[in-house]
């Protein structure tokens, strides 16, 4: 057993990418992972895939079919998942860490000017023209990951139809990703070759992560069950004894323990990412224990959609202004600090149980037919929520207001085509232009839209 272990080992240093690589690497995804999860799922696409080819299309497609199935953050999830593939356990902490810092630095901070203040709106001048930029890159992922994924008509029927579900008819996320599974399963069972998987590599040399993970794998991708005990007892503990101290402590009633108990159980239910449960955190947060003024929510939201990291860090910023309110012997500041840092901890913790527990078993699975059928549908379907959140994100960049349709079936929103923001179209325009003509860099369309943005809001132009 030691020899296959060391084995493994070694093979694990084939790929050659250090730690300290990856950490310049991941911290560098995490300062520019705006634009919700399509925007964060694009810049991995962009860095780890076509520029760094750290990670095979395939097996980036596939990861990111496992983490869209799970509760929580899908693109900090990504991270870690990736992350674990490289350095294992490590380097899947260090991924998935680095990819919410930045997310919470900003938060935390902002959330001190607002409580001070109350007014954070130099936030919308700092980063006008980088939510344009952002909108570029964000559909050129999904140009990129829809050529390799929608491959036939089958494929592009059903991301047009999960798009249209969606989009149109607001069904339920899990709904869409469980359909367009068991189609794929049943149509790769059947012999349909529209279901086959997507070939290894996508005509570039072999990926870092896929020259690491041969016909054998290295032993911390195997999946075991002494391993799978060993990771639910550390991140359950991790997860279940503070909020268990909180509990017996300091009783249910008090604030720290309701933020401790609320949050965990939005970490189990929040399926298809933050924008399917931040209609029930506002609601639970401002009605029911009155945390929050219905404003003060959307301004919490805004914080998160102009800052790095998941839109999910709202979470924190909720946190922070219910302890703020109500600090018991602490004073508010200090009250509202650890109910922020609280908040965070409990969404995110079960997200590395998530990935460190499941992913061993779904790396087992990517040379099952019937399943890598039902993953290249749920591909496909992923393309339309993709999307589906590409389009939401344009809505409320380039308009300045919306308005909801309900009726016939319909669940979706308008823009009002008069609150056009002409300064914002411009920009992602020229941003757009300078990433599929000109072929100029990444960092360089975002700094040069942010400069931009930022000089038109000053100058009263946007």
């Amino acid at each position: 057993m030691e020899k296959t272990i060391d084995a493994g080992a070694s093979r694990h240093l084939d790929h050659g990418i250090s730690i300290s690589e990856a950490f310049r690497v991941w911290l560098r995804v995490a300062v520019l992972s705006f634009g919700g999860p399509a925007g964060q799922i694009a810049v991995m696409h962009r860095i780890l895939v076509e520029e760094k080819n750290w990670i095979s299309e395939s097996r980036f497609l596939h990861a990111l079919n496992y983490c869209m199935l799970l509760p929580g953050p899908e693109a900090q999830q990504l991270a870690t998942y990736i992350g674990w593939l490289l350095h294992r356990t490590a380097g899947g902490i260090m991924a998935g860490g680095l990819f919410i810092l930045p997310g919470i630095i900003a938060i935390m901070g902002l959330s001190y000017v607002y409580a001070a203040y109350g007014n954070v709106g130099f936030v919308e001048a700092v980063f006008f023209g980088l939510k344009a930029a952002v909108l570029a890159i964000v559909v050129q992922a999904v140009v990129r990951v829809g050529k390799r994924a929608l491959r036939n008509r089958v494929m592009i029927a059903l991301a047009a139809i999960a798009f249209v579900a969606i989009f149109f008819f607001n069904v339920p996320f899990p709904i869409i990703i469980i359909a367009a599974g068991v189609i794929g399963y049943f149509g790769a069972r059947s012999g349909r070759p529209e279901f086959a998987a997507i070939e290894h590599g996508g005509g570039k040399k072999t990926a870092a992560v896929d020259s690491l993970l041969g016909e054998e794998l290295p032993e911390h991708v195997r999946p075991s069950v002494a391993r799978a005990l060993k990771v639910s007892s550390v991140w359950l503990l991790l997860w279940v004894i503070p909020v268990a101290a909180l509990l017996i402590g300091l009783g249910q009633a008090n604030v720290f323990s309701q933020i401790a108990l609320f949050f965990s159980k939005m970490a189990m239910v929040t399926f298809g990412g933050a924008y399917a449960v931040l209609a029930y955190v506002a609601q639970q947060a401002v009605e029911h224990y009155h945390w929050l003024q219905p404003s003060e929510m959307l301004d919490g939201l805004g914080m998160a959609e102009t800052t790095p990291g998941p839109l999910i860090m709202v979470l924190q910023f909720v946190g922070f202004m219910a302890a703020y309110r109500d600090p018991g012997t602490l004073s508010p500041m200090v009250a509202a600090t650890l109910g922020g840092l609280l908040a965070t901890w409990v969404t995110f913790v079960p997200c590395f149980l998530w990935i460190f527990l499941g992913a061993p078993y779904i790396e087992t699975l990517r040379g099952n037919r019937g399943l890598a059928g039902a993953l290249s549908a749920i591909t496909a379907a992923v393309v339309g929520v993709i999307l589906n959140l590409s389009i939401w994100f344009g809505l409320h960049t380039l308009f300045r207001q919306t308005t909801p349709i309900r009726s016939f079936g319909l669940s979706f929103d308008m823009p009002v085509w008069g609150s056009l923001d002409i300064a914002a179209f411009v920009l992602a325009a020229a941003a757009a232009t300078a990433i599929f003509r000109l072929n100029i860099g990444m960092l360089w369309v975002l700094a040069g839209s942010c400069a931009v943005g930022v000089a038109l809001r000053f100058a009263g132009m946007a």
